[in-house]
């Protein structure tokens, strides 16, 4: 072939490649909404594909229009920076144009999750804070974004592209204003972020693939349920500290409901029968069930590392040995038979909620007809016994309204007796003494309350007053 031939195709296919590019062009420009638009950013991606090292505003306004590169300039920074237009249209316009390109060299294989980071010296930025940023290895100063591509073994594309904004950002009203943030978008983590960017691509109706991940990602026990609830297959990374079940192991099955209490929902694990971490497992595989694989070219030589395959199972949501917090509590309150009918019953839901820690101060009492208050249990009196022949029960402060909120009721089971409706100041204490005495009250529908004082200090110097009045001198 001659050389005049050579450089007839050479111009040929450059004609090809310009006339495609100003059809990709024209199908991104159609979504901007303004004729001006569109033509700002044609100039904006053409200078992005010019010589040049600093892709900038300022310098690309120069090499696109040297005579007039404050007009160029202006009009490139207000497409970018002020005019309104849909981030998500733009990427689905460039999905439509390029993605059956990128099939015609095989299906869509893999849906990459990933995020990138962007150096930054200020903090004007939106997004910008101290972070890990993947450019320079390290935490700094930097802008993150969420992305999701799809890709093959040919080539990769951008489908989904979302700056992460932190949650120093998310709660200053001031700062957000400042930046232009919209009022609509608050905080998420990148998990989150890429979650719904996930279900936004199956929304849409793209080819499907295995989603591939680093351990920030794979570290979210959500996310992988999320993924496997969609119908999706992952790879993803994870920390040497996950916690497995090595192959062939699995957890304990849900103990059987004993009848009290809620019915027990999580798997068990127990002495002796426990997972282990990933760490710990890699490290007791044979030297036969690792193999040494290549996956790219980098720089300099072949990436390659060891690699071995496991089936195991994650070991997340299983119940410990030993007793549940809501089994202590309910033990803590579980009140003595005498008092609550034939069998001790565990108080549940919001009056478990409300009981005090151990080592706050409770104040106990049975409140008895005649404002009067009776030490519960009746075991365990509150005050030294009063002198034979005396009410036990007048160096006890009355009965008051609640202050901080009752943490908890219990009716007794008793049948109402007629000697309960008696007003005279000894019936009380008679009947005080008969309940000390028979262990179940005979007076009709008594109350229990636990009753929380807040200020020990004020209940004890209270209580010392009320006893010494009472006490003959």
């Amino acid at each position: 072939m001659s050389s005049m031939a050579r450089a007839m195709e050479g111009a040929a296919g450059l004609r090809r490649g310009e006339a495609r590019f100003a059809a990709y062009l024209d199908e991104i420009g159609a979504v901007l909404g303004h004729a001006s638009r569109a033509a700002a950013a044609r100039a904006y991606c053409t200078g992005l594909l010019l010589p040049g090292a600093r892709k900038s505003v300022e310098p690309m306004a120069a090499r696109i229009e040297p005579g007039r590169v404050g007009a160029r300039h202006q009009s490139l920074h207000h497409v970018v920076a002020e005019a309104g237009w849909d981030d998500a249209a733009l990427l689905a316009a460039a999905r439509r144009r390029v993605l059956p390109a990128l099939q015609r060299h095989g299906p869509v294989r893999y849906w990459i999750i990933d995020d990138t980071g962007f150096p930054k010296q200020g903090e004007h930025s939106v997004g910008v804070a101290r972070q890990y940023c993947g450019q320079l290895g390290k935490q700094d100063n930097c802008q993150v974004a969420v992305s999701l591509s799809v890709a093959n073994d040919h080539a990769s594309l951008p489908i989904a592209y979302r700056l992460y904004l932190p949650e120093t950002w998310a709660g200053e009203p001031e700062r957000r204003a400042r930046a232009g943030v919209p009022e609509g978008i608050g905080f998420e983590t990148k998990p989150e972020i890429a979650l719904g960017q996930i279900r936004t691509a199956q929304a849409e109706g793209v080819p499907p693939g295995v989603v591939l991940g680093d351990a920030g990602y794979g570290v979210e026990t959500a996310f992988r349920a999320a993924l496997a609830e969609a119908g999706l297959t992952y790879v993803l990374g994870v920390q040497s500290s996950a916690s497995l079940w090595p192959p062939g192991e699995a957890p304990l099955p849900v103990p059987p409901y004993g009848g009290r209490g809620r019915p027990p929902t999580r798997v068990r694990r127990a002495p002796g029968h426990q997972p282990v971490s990933a760490k710990k497992l890699a490290e007791g595989l044979p030297a036969r069930a690792w193999r040494t694989v290549t996956w790219r070219e980098g720089s300099r030589t072949g990436l390659s590392s060891r690699f071995a395959a496991l089936r195991v199972r994650p070991a997340h949501r299983a119940q410990g040995p030993g007793p549940s917090r809501q089994g202590a509590l309910a033990d803590r309150a579980r009140l003595p038979g005498a008092q609550t009918g034939d069998r001790a019953r565990a108080l549940r839901g919001p009056r478990l909620a409300g009981l005090p820690p151990p080592r706050q101060l409770v104040h106990r009492g049975l409140r008895l007809p005649g404002r009067r208050a009776l030490p519960f249990p009746p075991s365990g009196p509150l005050h030294p016994p009063a002198p034979r022949g005396t009410c036990a029960t007048r160096g006890l402060p009355a009965a008051r309204r609640r202050r901080s909120g009752l943490s908890a009721t219990s009716r007794i089971r008793s049948a109402p007796s007629a000697s309960a409706s008696s007003s005279a100041s000894s019936d009380p204490c008679h009947a005080a003494h008969a309940a000390c005495s028979q262990g179940r009250s005979q007076l009709g529908n008594d109350t229990v309350r636990l009753i929380r004082r807040h200020n020990k200090e004020a209940w004890r110097d209270e209580w010392r007053a009320r006893f010494r009045a009472s006490t003959p001198s």
